[in-house]
């Protein structure tokens, strides 16, 4: 069995026991590490772990009868490999001295970096193969209306441009030049001030076929086990302090139980849910608030080849950051589309296939009750928008559109949905509710579990995410030289500084090779 690190003393009395309740079902069996979820933080754990170890026993559960089709499917996600280039939600304010803080971009990029040298070397190693079913360049471009949003685009570029990860980034006010990137932002505009910034360097990323791969590779390996068609129905302590997991088949009603040192629950928006089962005391006063998708879609092969670029803008009003509107292209299993979103839909289900109606409700607990109930007096401004989206006819989602592209027509576009997030919400700063829109990983005080809960750019950096998580619960995989180089197999960038000033050229020589890997431009 693996050891889990003993810094941190567990809390096992105040964990209810209920191994005892199914133990007449199914006799138990063991794995040495359980996940919960096929998405891509799961397939990502899964293959660190096994490759860190490959004697580690490893199980993975998935509800659905198909492999990663939550979050990480090709149609509930943006498929945008963010790395801070086109994001202005990771830098959206000018400070008083007329320049924007471009710290998180930086920090965005340096983290997409280690999923791109991951998936690079998961290729050279036979793990994931033909990358254009995976990820594809595509420039990202952030687009601004109004010279007040002119002159912050400016500010943000001058930021930006001066670091190496950014280099390439050009900057315009020329409509002509805007129009050479991306026309379909120009047509028919008439005369504004307009800026955009653009950088060849970005990607489209099909999170789900990634992940699928992962998996496909890790079911193959001895000691693991990828079992779709099973829904998590209870976790808890067992008498010896370790996990216990129970699913049922969907299939046959057929209960089992895996008995574990480690839980990952990489189960989406159904992460909340099975941490209350799993009685952690660290989820006490933790809620979640779902957020139902929805993307307006173009496949018109004469329009969608006009446009080759991820490009976005600024949120629209008082929407919050999740809302910022982009217009992509996507390439999902060969076929190119345009994309325009988000719309935010209302939902009570944590999860789009495989949720329940019942889910919102059956997580609200005494614990966490007060801090839900503060949700709307904390986070006014998402109320309001979550009311005004709910309302929205296609008329009125046409009007976004053409914020972006002025001659779209409503016959050339469909509506979609798209996945389901489930934002955190927990009790900080005294007794209001806090909605948090990125990516928190919460994990147990003795490190047997970890929970992954947020949205973006949660899918991008997933790398950098896991490995966090693997530092916490297994420090003895990666302890001193050994297990830095160890690691540095699998990933070639891990545990450096690639955004140092003095780094441009180590950054350079790593970088170019995992791009001409994976078809990606570098400058």
């Amino acid at each position: 069995m693996i050891p889990i690190s003993e810094s941190v003393q567990s809390t096992q009395s105040e964990i209810v026991i209920r191994k005892s309740e199914i133990s007449q079902i199914m006799p138990s069996t063991s794995s040495d590490v359980v996940l919960i979820g096929s998405g891509i933080m799961s397939a990502t754990m899964g293959v660190l772990l096994k490759r860190l170890d490959p004697s580690l026993s490893i199980t993975v559960y998935e509800v659905a009868d198909t492999l990663s089709p939550e979050a990480s499917d090709g149609w509930h996600n943006a498929g945008t490999g963010h790395a801070g280039i086109c994001e202005l939600s990771y830098t959206p304010h000018m400070e008083a001295d007329g320049t924007v803080n471009v710290a998180k971009a930086i920090d965005i990029f340096q983290e997409f970096e280690a999923s791109v040298q991951f998936w690079s070397q998961c290729v050279k190693d036979g793990i994931l193969t033909e990358p254009p079913n995976f990820i594809n360049p595509v420039p990202h471009v952030s687009f601004v209306r109004t010279d007040e949003q002119v002159a912050y685009l400016k500010a943000r570029y001058t930021g930006m441009a001066d670091h190496h990860f950014f280099k390439s980034m050009e900057f315009t006010t020329d409509s002509a030049k805007i129009g050479e990137w991306s026309p379909l932002l120009t047509e028919a505009r008439g005369d504004e001030s307009v800026a955009a910034t653009k950088m060849d360097g970005g990607s489209d990323v099909n999170f789900g076929a990634i992940a699928r791969q992962l998996l496909g590779w890790l079911g193959q390996q001895d000691g693991c086990e990828v079992l779709p068609g099973h829904r998590v129905t209870d976790l808890g302590r067992n008498t010896s302090g370790d996990w216990f997991v129970q699913a049922r088949q969907n299939s046959t009603g057929l209960f089992t139980t895996r008995d574990t040192k480690f839980v990952f629950v990489g189960a989406g928006g159904g992460s909340i849910l099975l941490l209350q089962k799993a009685g952690l005391p660290e989820a006490n006063g933790l809620g979640g608030f779902p957020i139902g998708g929805q993307w307006m879609v173009c496949d018109d092969p004469a329009i969608v080849e006009r446009h080759q670029s991820k490009v976005y803008g600024q949120a629209l009003g008082t929407a919050p950051t999740m809302a910022v509107p982009h217009l992509d292209t996507r390439i999902i299993d060969g076929k190119k589309s345009l994309l325009f979103g988000p719309f935010a839909a209302w939902t009570t289900k944590f999860l789009h296939e495989h949720g329940r109606a019942i889910d919102l409700p059956a997580s609200i607990k005494p614990h966490n009750l007060m801090t839900l109930i503060k949700i709307g007096w904390g986070n006014f401004d998402l109320v309001r928008y979550m009311m005004q989206q709910g309302t929205q006819s296609m008329a009125d989602r046409m009007k976004v559109l053409h914020e972006f592209y002025p001659n779209a027509q409503e016959k050339d576009w469909k509506l979609i949905d798209a996945g389901i997030r489930v934002q955190a919400i927990k009790k900080t700063d005294g007794e209001a509710g806090i909605v948090h829109f990125g990516t928190e990983v919460l994990t147990s005080a003795d490190r047997s579990m970890s929970a992954l809960l947020g949205a973006s750019p949660g899918a991008s950096t997933s790398v950098h995410i896991v490995t966090e998580a693997i530092e916490k619960s297994f420090p003895h995989l990666l302890a001193g030289e050994e297990g830095i180089a160890r690691m540095r197999q699998i990933i070639p960038t891990y545990a450096m500084d690639l955004k140092a000033t003095d780094a441009a050229t180590k950054f350079e020589d790593l970088a170019r090779p995992a791009r001409k890997t994976l078809g990606l431009e570098f400058d």
